[in-house]
């Protein structure tokens, strides 16, 4: 019969075996074939990597519901020794997953945080109507970036310029927005999604095109287990106290708005599951 030692030694020795495996040169994977009219979505990431850390449903949307997504890179990162090579890997990893790819000037944005915002008015300027011409030229359906206590300076920062962007658009402009995680939890998140195993594996595997970070924080190791810790968590901050966990092993968490009118609105009166059967594009019906 087998135990918890048994489970959690077996759970040690995976994460020990994968750590030796490849990172980066994988082949990409096939892509959907999309209309010239297909929904487009755009992923405001904050640094390389976060396109996928957070792309279980942006995923799901490109290979179920037929939808084209692109990342904006708003940095490539502090590191400017560095932001170079995580630009090719950038590259490499969008190749792989099937993204599309859109950059800011020659080296991305330069501190994207709340100082600069508050301090230096004149670069906050500059950066928002930058995001500005990428939503007038995208005109995007559904956006995703960061919540305003994702922790990392950087992350909140690209919070706030995405907001200050959106309000930049004028009234006749309106979109999807989800909010995503990554260092800091959300403390009301209203979409509980679930992450199929193919799914899951391919966007750890393009994490691994990222070597330069992971060789610091071999990270892309530790996400299945945080979609795990996600179904428990998570399933009561979407569902409510006490309510039934779904029978589902992994998920990933967003919080679901809609922007109008200058404006956002609460789209989900209540949270709600995204199981591995839904079709992702019921998400975003229509608004009358």
């Amino acid at each position: 019969m087998k135990t918890y030692d048994d489970y959690i030694h077996a759970l040690d020795q995976l994460l020990k075996e994968a750590a030796h495996l490849p990172r980066g040169g994988w082949p990409n994977r096939p892509r959907p074939k999309l209309s010239n009219d297909a929904p487009h979505v755009l992923i405001f990431s904050p640094h390389p990597d976060d396109e996928v850390f957070i792309g279980h449903l942006p995923l799901r949307l490109m290979r179920e519901s037929k939808m084209r997504i692109s990342n904006v890179a708003v940095t490539l990162g502090s590191n400017k020794e560095r932001r170079k090579n995580r630009l090719r890997e950038l590259r490499e990893c969008c190749q792989f997953i099937g993204f599309d790819l859109v950059t800011i000037e020659d080296d991305g944005f330069e501190t994207i945080n709340q100082h600069t915002r508050k301090n230096d008015p004149l670069y906050w300027s500059h950066c928002v109507s930058q995001i500005t011409s990428i939503l007038e030229n995208n005109r995007p359906d559904i956006i995703f970036y960061p919540h305003k206590k994702d922790w990392n300076t950087t992350h909140i920062g690209t919070h706030y310029l995405i907001v200050d962007g959106l309000q930049s658009m004028g009234p006749e402009f309106s979109t999807y927005c989800i909010e995503t995680e990554t260092w800091g939890f959300m403390n009301t998140p209203n979409l509980l999604v679930e992450c199929n195993t193919k799914d899951i594996a391919d966007l750890i595997t393009a994490l691994s095109f990222h070597r330069g970070e992971i060789e610091r924080n071999p990270y892309h190791l530790r996400i299945a287990t945080r979609l795990v810790d996600n179904v428990m968590r998570g399933a009561e901050l979407v569902g409510g106290q006490g309510t039934e966990v779904p029978p589902i092993q992994f998920a990933i968490l967003y919080r679901l708005k809609y922007w109008c009118g200058e404006q956002f609105h609460n789209y989900q009166k209540e949270g709600s599951y995204l199981l591995s059967d839904d079709d992702p594009a019921d998400l975003f019906k229509p608004i009358k």
